[in-house]
């Protein structure tokens, strides 16, 4: 999705730096940060992308108020869907070892 420029509140990657809470050892987001949200973004558990939406105008960076939230939605998981993490090699492994002892006493 593109940022729609009738209906968006843009600003500056400055101004949308300011807006954000400290960073890393309580620093300030850098406009530098900013720019590689856009170009390179951040990536997801899944493997995925999220990039920061800008647009480029007068040889200056904007993005928005709500690109930024589209972006911190993008990265935040979703708690209520109670879907289990895939299971780790060893505990797949020790899951097959008890289901095999269970299916020997079993007789199968």
């Amino acid at each position: 999705m593109a940022i729609d420029l009738t209906t968006e509140q843009t600003e500056s990657l400055s101004q949308a730096a300011r807006t954000l809470p400290p960073g890393r050892a309580g620093r300030p987001v850098s406009i530098s940060c900013m720019l590689r949200w856009i170009l390179e973004g951040v990536r997801l558990p899944s493997g995925d992308r999220a990039r920061l939406e800008a647009i480029r105008l007068g040889g200056r960076w904007l993005t928005s108020k709500e690109a930024l939230q589209r972006f911190a939605e993008a990265q935040t998981p979703n708690l209520d869907a109670h879907a289990k993490s895939p299971r780790t090699p060893t505990a797949r492994s020790k899951a097959s070892e008890c289901v095999e002892r269970e299916l020997e006493k079993a007789g199968i």
